[in-house]
């Protein structure tokens, strides 16, 4: 729907569009109350059934839609998407962080790419080896037809 909505739109206007609206939008989740942020909560179903802090749906869950609609739109036009360690790795790391407290269980895991990183909870744990990238598609439920090859890669962490 967005994109038919936008469709008639070039892509300097788009962008024209975007540089207008961030902005704003960047202000208005800053201005939001901390009390707001934590004592707010919602129920969230699919793909977990969970209660949410407003705080989280803002600061966590819609960066990382963003992210993944970003990686998304390259996939399906066939480009490569630009991806840097300082950028990309800081919200793939905090993918990682949920994923583990999610589990709870010990792990080795490198990921692979730009975005990726090694990271280590506890000692003894399986190493796993993955592009990062992957990884977060597995997690979020977007790799159609691929199933975890790992147990702890069925752990849903929300997008």
């Amino acid at each position: 729907m967005q994109v038919a909505d936008r469709a008639d739109l070039t892509p300097a206007e788009l962008v024209a569009r975007l540089e207008r609206v961030a902005p704003r939008v960047v202000r208005q989740r800053r201005r939001m109350p901390g009390v707001m942020r934590s004592l707010v909560r919602m129920k969230v179903d699919g793909p977990v059934e969970e209660r949410w802090r407003l705080g989280y749906l803002v600061d966590t869950i819609y960066l990382r839609d963003l992210w993944m609609h970003r990686i998304d739109a390259c996939q399906a036009l066939g480009r490569q998407p630009v991806l840097t360690p300082d950028h990309d790795g800081r919200i793939v790391a905090d993918v990682v962080g949920e994923w583990a407290r999610r589990h709870g269980q010990r792990f080795t895991l490198e990921l692979t790419g730009p975005a990726g990183g090694r990271f280590v909870a506890g000692d003894g744990g399986e190493t796993l080896v993955l592009d990062a990238i992957d990884f977060c598609r597995l997690l979020s439920g977007r790799s159609v037809g691929e199933a975890p090859t790992h147990p702890l890669l069925a752990t849903i962490v929300p997008f």
